[in-house]
């Protein structure tokens, strides 16, 4: 099974998205950053899919995880390794 799409909404001046980074990067799994601030287009397009106008805004494939806080919560709860692995859950 391959690992999942990870991307993560971010902006260059965002705590929160450093902190979803961080953690992340922590786990050993590779994600995708799409910077909104430097690309217009995928701002817009993040507010579509996700009614949201904050970031970060995280994908695991198609699941929408949410901003860090939702992120770390399911970090917290132990379901984090699970979605970032599945072969292993």
């Amino acid at each position: 099974m391959t690992a999942p799409l990870i991307r993560i909404y971010s902006t260059r001046f965002c705590g929160y998205c450093r902190a979803a980074e961080r953690l992340l990067t922590s786990k050993g799994v590779e994600y995708q950053l799409i910077k909104v601030d430097e690309d217009p287009e995928q701002l817009v397009y993040m507010r579509e899919i996700t009614g949201r106008h904050t970031v970060p805004q995280i994908f695991i494939d198609d699941f929408h995880v949410g901003g860090f806080d939702d992120l770390s919560a399911l970090n917290h709860a132990g379901k984090l390794d699970g979605l970032l692995n599945p072969a292993s859950a």
